[in-house]
């Protein structure tokens, strides 16, 4: 990540005259690229602080006003067939937690289209790693500053927000400097285009990047929203390939803009453009120009792009509003002259802004319920999730705040507490804090007096003011209540510890109450045993009845039974 010391102007004109020399003596009249660390940024502009630039270089894509007026299903059914209906491509972000946010450099390259002749351009090319946490859409001068129609130079807006570098993004108009196109900056929805179909480039919520053109329900899409959103023109490459004359296509609708259109293209003059690459990085390039003069028209920017294995690409605002800052610090060469002296130039007012800097979190503000360290939310106690946004456990037990509520302690506020008196319970441990003239493990023995030395003597087992030590009755139904579960809590707790301590019965005694239950139950059954066996017996007997009749007449008839 480079520091960008800035080097006088005089020095920077020189080393850059002499590096472009060096370069034409050595023959090196390809379109090669003499790269430079960003260590050393070439600065061939003198800025002085209260200079205003006259918005003399003023590149437009569109004659009135801006954007087409068509559909996004006319933009769809025009595409490429080779491209189906999908009118924008997702790309997974890069998120290397162990590499510096972003690397950038400043390159020289030769474009010269005939042998003999040469055409230098320079500018910067950026690398951001981890997009989502690093790179955000920025309003003029902050958040508001699309509302009241701001503009602020890009040096400016870096500054106020901390970035490492930054670069004009959106476009604006020139009449009134509101800004255009759609804006979400940082999860925020600051203006909808309301569909107006101009190639765009956003970060989504799950960090996937976006380039291409948008229907409406995606530009306001709740269920993976947008984080940061802006709106440029010209979708320059798409899956690798040049992607303009499909552009044209798509944003240029009305006869009178085609002409206006294909110049916008078409001219040589200072571009902004952002894109990524095969890892998922978002590329950032800016080359430094004048229109008709100086610097890169859109086929040339699209080239160069592909050259270096940039996959997806959409051009931004160009022109005088083109500019490149370095950690607060302007490192491109503006073409907009001064107001005050025009052998000077000045930095443009610009609208939106793209703005590198140290990761944050997403939310920044990890929920409210952490801390943002190095991109990564650490949660407080309670709270979970990659955003600090999931309890820990749930209502009852837990609170809004994540923490167990009164009563409950431990993981996932499973268990409850045993705290009397008063008293409070950690909400991790369990472990009781007794208020004044209480003590034990659970806050049930109380004490009185100077220190609280004296113990406690009501004979109810209710606390005594701490105090005085009374034990007077008329404490109302809370210290009654109190009372109460204090009383049936130390029963208990002393009931349990007699049992274990000093059993009710031996194990010996035990034994002798199941022998003697066991012989009561077996005399038991030997008794009925016997009553069976004799009602048996008798049942296998029967009697007949047999007459006398030598007896005296006198008598009465017996009978006589006769045993068989």
């Amino acid at each position: 990540m480079a520091t960008g010391s800035v080097a006088p102007p005089l020095v920077g004109l020189v080393l850059l005259y002499l590096r472009v020399r060096l370069s034409e003596s050595t023959g090196a009249r390809d379109s090669g690229l003499l790269w430079l660390q960003s260590g050393l940024i070439l600065s061939t502009r003198v800025k002085v602080g209260w200079q205003v630039s006259v918005d003399d270089d003023v590149l437009l894509p569109y004659a009135h006003i801006h954007g087409p007026s068509h559909s996004h299903r006319h933009v769809r059914d025009c595409l490429s067939v080779a491209n189906g209906k999908t009118t924008y491509e997702t790309w997974p972000p890069s998120s290397h937690n162990g590499l510096p946010v972003a690397e950038s450099t400043v390159f020289i390259s030769d474009l010269s289209d005939s042998p003999g002749r040469s055409r230098w351009v320079y500018g910067h090319m950026t690398v951001v790693h981890d997009p989502l946490r690093t790179l955000s859409v920025l309003e003029p001068g902050g958040p508001g500053g699309c509302e009241k129609s701001h503009r602020v130079t890009v040096e400016e807006t870096a500054k106020a927000a901390g970035c490492l570098y930054a670069q004009n993004a959106g476009f604006f108009n020139i009449t009134s400097d509101a800004c255009l196109g759609n804006v979400v900056s940082d999860g925020r929805m600051v203006r909808d285009s309301g569909g107006v179909q101009n190639a765009q480039f956003g970060i989504r919520k799950d960090g996937s990047l976006v380039f291409g053109y948008l229907a409406q329900e995606d530009v306001l899409d709740e269920f993976n929203p947008f984080v940061q959103l802006v709106s440029g023109v010209v979708w320059l490459l798409r899956n690798g390939e040049v992607y303009i004359n499909q552009s044209l296509k798509a944003e240029c609708d009305k006869i009178t803009d085609q002409v206006v259109f294909r110049e916008f293209v078409e001219m040589q003059s200072a571009r902004t453009v952002v894109g990524h690459d095969v890892k998922g990085n978002v590329v950032l390039f800016h080359v430094d120009g004048r229109s008709k003069e100086r610097g890169m028209n859109l086929w040339e920017v699209a080239e160069f792009l592909k050259k270096n294995e940039v996959i997806n690409a959409v051009n931004l605002d160009g022109g005088g509003s083109s500019s490149f800052v370095v950690n607060g610090t302007l490192a491109s060469y503006t073409a907009d002259q001064c107001k005050s002296d025009s052998r000077w130039r000045c930095a443009r007012p610009v609208s939106t802004v793209l703005c590198v800097h140290e990761r944050r979190c997403e939310p920044s503000d990890c929920s409210g319920h952490g801390d943002c360290v190095d991109g990564h939310c650490q949660c407080h106690g309670g709270w979970q999730g990659a955003a600090c946004d999931s309890l820990v456990c749930q209502s009852p037990a837990c609170g809004s705040h994540g923490v167990c509520t009164a009563g409950y302690y431990g993981d996932r506020c499973k268990h409850t507490c045993a705290c009397f008196n008063g008293a409070l319970c950690n909400h991790v441990n369990g472990r009781c804090t007794c208020p004044p003239g209480f003590y034990g493990n659970s806050c049930e023995e109380g004490s009185y007096g100077l220190s609280c030395a004296e113990e406690c003597q009501c004979e109810d087992q209710c606390p005594c003011d701490p105090v005085t030590g009374s034990c007077a009755a008329d404490r109302g139904l809370n210290q009654a209540g109190q009372c109460l579960a204090r009383l049936m809590f130390t029963t208990q707790k002393q009931q349990e510890e007699d049992c274990r301590e000093n059993p009710y019965l031996s194990e010996q005694t035990w034994l002798i109450i199941t022998s003697v239950l066991a012989s009561l139950l077996l005399g038991r059954l030997a008794v009925h045993a016997m009553r069976a066996s004799r009602k048996w017996i008798l049942s296998s007997y029967f009697y007949t009845q047999v007459p006398q009749r030598e007896i005296n007449a006198e008598a009465m008839p017996v009978s006589l039974f006769q045993l068989h």
